[in-house]
């Protein structure tokens, strides 16, 4: 099946309206202990890294 115009375009809607993005740049080899400790969580890198961020918000 393929991605069709339509589609790419409420993606890019949708993306747009409803969230922000954050560049992230970290020392070489971080991202992929990031990304491994994340697979071991059973999430996304992302929902990771905004849970990490989160929490650490929260304890303060």
């Amino acid at each position: 099946m393929s991605y069709t115009e339509a589609q790419k375009k409420a993606s890019i809607k949708y993306m747009s309206e409803k969230t922000d993005d954050i560049r992230l740049r970290v020392p070489k080899g971080l991202k992929d202990k990031y990304r491994k400790e994340a697979e071991k969580r059973g999430m996304s890198m992302t929902q990771f890294i905004i849970n990490c961020v989160t929490k650490e918000i929260n304890d303060t």
